[in-house]
């Protein structure tokens, strides 16, 4: 038997043995699950499209049907649980040229196997605080989740091997340190992201990312983050990378939204070390990096029926001017991005790099079943000379200004059977502008339009 069918078996046993939780879901209870194992799984089915396309390359035409299902479980030994998760993401229909990637199409990939340990005394009040150590693969929401973030709107998530030690003291602060190997996603390759192939995700210690991330509560009105993540990676016997040797050390103060208050979240950071510019076996040269972000965003929820939820946003990173031993591209290293910037897919013309934008956001609640968002933003080149966010589009001599244009986006969520099956339907216009229609390699393909619908089964 191959190593992943035992993997999957192992899994399947530890899900059939016993699950549930202290409030057991649909599948746990169908099993007869008792309270040292619980058990998860989600099924989405999601189809979209893009008319329009903002990027370089490809068809100027898109479709696309995906299906994400996941299966978890857990079971609790004590000062020690036992854990695993398995991601299966699969693509259909899409065009000979689609843009897919390993974002798109991870087939039965175990994201998730490992050991969690129980540390201190996690009694309220108790003296010195408590916290767990969890060994293995497992996915990592970090803050913001702008940096280190396990994906939820996209296909895929970002997976990490190692050790992540979570502490939280006695009066509420909490710290965390980590050393991790980023899971390497496959198939990489376009035949197998086409053919859905099934191939086992790789760690190697040529890519290190580890760091440490620490909560203050009550400061400055608010909560404070402060963090420190290094990236080490460099080229392996058959893969080519950047060799990226990243420092990024930043800070975010936020107040989180309620009714009849107002609001704020704001986070920067500053990355520092070496990296190339490309992948390119002929590409040997290491360049100093210095590069920088910025998210500002305040709100104010009404005390109204629907009770709609009114902020004004601004987001900023650097760009790299293709000066001579320098680089000053900023990279989110694992981080989410939908949130700030609308939805990713096949779309996902926005990103922490290279960009100026200012915006609105509009979100309210309807009913206890539904909500709904809009959005709006103008769009700057932070610098000229580099290609716009993740669009792929450039003019290297920096002669096609820095206007790229607007981004209108709307989405509206219902659960058609509470804590059961949502549904989710949403969509994005890029209006190009300036840039985007004067660059060089711009294509002439009009404004890019998408939408998508899904569904969303959770047991």
């Amino acid at each position: 038997m191959t190593k992943r069918a035992l993997s999957i078996a192992a899994l399947a046993a530890l899900a059939a043995a016993v699950p549930a939780s202290a409030k057991p879901g649909p599948l746990a209870e169908a099993l007869g699950a008792p309270e040292e194992l619980s058990i998860s799984a989600t099924v989405r089915a999601r189809v979209e499209g893009i008319d329009g396309q903002f990027r370089p390359s490809p068809a100027a035409a898109d479709s696309l049907f995906s299906l994400r299902t996941t299966l978890a479980a857990e079971y609790d030994a004590g000062p020690v649980r036992f854990g695993g998760e398995l991601w299966d993401a699969r693509a259909y229909g899409e065009g000979p040229t689609s843009s897919i990637t390993t974002s798109d199409v991870n087939t039965l990939e175990l994201v998730q196997a490992y050991a969690r340990i129980e540390l201190g005394d996690g009694r309220k009040g108790a003296k010195g605080g408590h916290g767990m150590l969890t060994l293995g693969r497992q996915t990592m929401d970090i803050g913001s989740r702008r940096l280190v973030a396990r994906n939820r709107f996209r296909q895929t998530t970002n997976g990490f091997t190692g050790a992540n030690l979570e502490w939280t003291t006695q009066g509420g602060t909490r710290l965390q340190a980590f050393w991790t190997m980023p899971q390497i996603r496959r198939p990489d390759d376009a035949q197998g992201l086409r053919d859905n192939r099934v191939k086992v995700d790789l760690e190697t210690t040529r890519v290190q990312f580890f760091g440490a991330h620490a909560t203050l509560r009550h400061v400055l009105g608010g909560t404070l983050e402060t963090y420190g993540y290094r990236l080490a990676e460099q080229d392996g016997d058959t893969r080519l990378t950047r060799n990226r040797r990243l420092w990024t050390v930043g800070a975010r103060t936020f107040v989180r939204p309620a009714t009849g208050q107002w609001d704020h979240d704001v986070e920067g950071a500053y990355q520092f070390g070496t990296a190339r510019r490309s992948t390119a076996v002929t590409d040997r040269t290491d360049l100093d990096v210095s590069a920088w972000f910025l998210h500002a965003e305040a709100g104010y929820t009404l005390k109204t029926r629907w009770t709609p939820r009114l902020a004004a946003l601004f987001d900023a990173a650097s760009g790299d001017g293709g000066r001579a031993g320098h680089y000053g591209r900023f990279d989110t290293l694992y981080g989410a991005r939908r949130f700030d910037f609308g939805p990713t897919a096949l779309y996902g013309a926005l990103q922490r790099t290279n960009i100026l934008s200012p915006g609105l956001r509009i979100e309210a609640e309807p009913d206890k079943r539904s909500d709904v968002m809009v959005s709006y933003r103008a769009m700057w080149l932070e610098n000229p000379r580099d290609a716009f966010a993740t669009t792929g589009v450039r003019d290297a001599k920096g002669a096609s200004g820095r206007f790229a244009g607007h981004q209108a986006e709307a989405r509206v969520r219902h659960w058609l059977v509470p804590a059961l099956l949502q549904a989710e339907a949403g969509g994005a216009v890029l209006f190009k502008q300036g840039f985007l229609r004067d660059a060089p390699n711009a294509p002439a393909s009009g404004n890019s339009v998408y939408g998508y619908f899904d569904l969303t089964l959770t047991l």
